[in-house]
C-alpha cells in the first residue's frame, strides 16, 4: 500500500456555485498512476465548501447558490461582518456543505457518476 498527498490551489472565484473538477483533476499528476485508491479531498478555507453535484446543466449550480442564499440570508443580524456581508453566510454554508469529499479512484480516474463533479 502506498500513500500520496498533493497541495492544489484553486483559483480564486466570486460567490456562487463553481464546477472545479478539471481544475482539480490538472493538478493531479500522480492520478493517472493509481490502479484503485481513495482521494480524500479537503478544503483549507472557512467561507468556502466543497460538494458533488450535478456537473453538465449550469442551471443546477445557479439553484443550488439560490437554494443556499435562502436558507442562509446575507440580511440575518450577523456579529460577524468586519470580511463583508457575504463573509459570515459563507462560513455558515461551509458548516451545512462541508469542507472534504471522499471520491475512489478506479484506473487512474475519480470515479464519479456520469453527472456528477
Amino acid at each position: 500500500m502506498s500513500w500520496y498527498q498533493q497541495e492544489i490551489r484553486l483559483r480564486s472565484r466570486p460567490k456562487g456555485c463553481h464546477l472545479v473538477h478539471s481544475e482539480i483533476v490538472d493538478q493531479l499528476g500522480q492520478l493517472k498512476n493509481i490502479k484503485i485508491g481513495m482521494a480524500n479531498f479537503f478544503l483549507q478555507h472557512t467561507s468556502a465548501s466543497l460538494m458533488i453535484n450535478e456537473n453538465c446543466d449550469p442551471d443546477v449550480r445557479d439553484d443550488m447558490d439560490m437554494g443556499l442564499d435562502k436558507i442562509v440570508p446575507e440580511t440575518f443580524p450577523y456579529t460577524h461582518t468586519d470580511e463583508g456581508p457575504d463573509d459570515m453566510p459563507g462560513h455558515l454554508k461551509s458548516g451545512i456543505v462541508g469542507v472534504s469529499l471522499n471520491i475512489p479512484i478506479t484506473n487512474g480516474r475519480l470515479n464519479l457518476g456520469t453527472w456528477q463533479g
